[in-house]
Formats: C-alpha cells, structure tokens, sequence
C-alpha cells in the first residue's frame, strides 16, 4: 500500500490507483497523512474542513467522515484499521516506504549529503529521483486549509531546492549546455528566483555565451525593479561582476566524463 500525495491525493494498492470521492473525506486522509503517525485533534481536522465557520453538527460530520475513510481503506486492501483513534483526536499509523513525501525528503537528503561530499553525479541521480515523486502540485485541489496549505507550501519550497541543488551539481558535471533551455524556462516560470537566473548566467558563460548571460542578470534586475521594487541580491550582483572580469573562477575546475555523455536532465 502506498499514499502519493506529491500531486492529487490518491492511494494505490499493487499499483491499482484509488482515489476518494468525497471532498470531505479526502481531506481528513491528507491532514492525518501528513502528520502520519502522529496524533491530529478533532479541533484541528474541523478547521480543516470548514475553517472558520464549521456547522453544529461538525463533530457528527467528522464522525462520517472518519467512518467513511475507515470504510474506504478496508475496501482496498487494508486488513487491519490503519486510523487509530487517539484522545483528542486520531492517527493514521504508515510505514517508511509509504509515503511519497517521506521517499522525497529521503532522497533529497542522500543527494545533499553527496553533493556536499562531492560526489557530484550520485546526487544529481538521488535529486532526480527525487523530484521524479512529483506528479503535479501537491495535494493538487485540497490546499486550501490551514494545516494542507502550510504543508504544501513547505514541500514545493523543498521542491525548488531539490531542483536548484540538482542543477547546481550538473553544472559541477559540465552539463551547462544541457541546462540552458531548462533554465531559461524556470526563470521564466519563478521570475523572483534569483538562485535560477545565477545558474542560467552560469550556464550561458561556461558555454561561451558572455552577452547572453548579462542579458538574463538585466532580464533578472529589471522584473525585480518592477515587481518588487528591489534590486538583485549580492549573489547575483557578484556573478554579473564576475562575469564582466571574466573571474576564472567561474570556470569548470574539473570537466568531468558525464559532460562527454550528453546526459539531460529535465525533471521539474
């Protein structure tokens, strides 16, 4: 059995997806999932559901709610009931392998540990893997809740560092021809991203395009004129200097052996 939630909430059993088809319901299963093994109180589950403004009746409801969701699991497989009810409130009991969110943050904390390391081509491998997890924005349509939206703002923020460390470590690869058009599009798709916008000038300046990468610092200083009313951050003020002194620096110290391969990597 496996909860995906890195996308719309579904549960498969023996790669048979399910998915719930009562609002309510799959709410409650994404609260008590990401806060698997851990005690959710009913106070919490009712702001889940109606936030400010819950029905007399809320307590009864999440009743139903938890009746159902019990129902739901037996149907697909589960032998014992995996919802415990906890005074005040209850836990779904989960393991290590699932959990998609637990498998993400697993692999992303590998591929740390072995970019810090230097180990540079396992940990874009742990990085895509794990970025391979994601199937659209998390929790897709139940986010709207205070407990799903603080969860899933935290794991899409993981999300874009995951992706930032794994192009960081192409470049170390000598992959940065490979990164240009993946760059340009997520610059593109987080325009107040500068950590993008330093590696994409990276990028363009290890694959001799020089003008091209003052073009994307001036792409990037503009929007954030005009957005934000700010200018570029120290990092990447210090990459358009360096670029314009040609710092050596800047260049690749070791090419590696990957960079003859032509691998691409586009997992977003």
């Amino acid at each position: 059995m496996r909860y995906e939630i890195l996308g719309p909430l579904r549960v498969l059993n023996n790669e048979k997806s399910s998915t719930l088809r009562a609002r309510h319901v799959e709410v409650v299963l994404a609260a008590l999932l990401v806060n698997a093994n851990r005690m959710v109180t009913a106070d919490q589950l009712i702001a889940e559901l109606w936030h400010d403004n819950p029905p007399r009746t809320a307590m009864a409801s999440l009743y139903v709610c938890i009746s159902k969701l019990r129902k739901f699991l037996h149907g697909i497989g589960y032998a014992a009931d995996p919802v415990e009810t906890k005074s005040p409130g209850y836990a779904l009991r989960a393991e290590n392998d699932e959990f998609d969110a637990w498998n993400f943050e697993l692999l992303f904390e590998r591929g740390r540990l072995d970019a810090k390391a230097g180990r540079h081509e396992q940990a874009s491998e742990s990085f895509a893997a794990a970025l391979g997890l994601w199937r659209g924005p998390a929790l897709g349509n139940l986010r709207d809740g205070p407990m799903l939206g603080a969860f899933a703002t935290w794991v899409e923020e993981a999300r874009l560092q995951c992706l930032e460390l794994m192009i960081e470590s192409n470049l170390a690869l000598g992959l940065h021809r490979e990164m240009i058009g993946q760059l340009y599009s997520l610059a593109g798709e987080h325009p107040l991203r500068e950590t993008f916008y330093g590696q994409l000038m990276l990028a363009l300046y290890r694959a001799e395009r020089q003008a091209d990468a003052l073009a994307a610092y001036r792409s990037a200083r503009e929007t954030l004129h005009d957005q934000l009313g700010t200018e570029p951050g120290r990092a990447l003020s210090a990459m358009q200097r360096a670029i314009l002194r040609t710092d050596n620096r800047l260049d690749l110290r070791e090419p590696s052996p990957a960079a003859d391969r032509k691998r691409t990597v586009n997992v977003r």
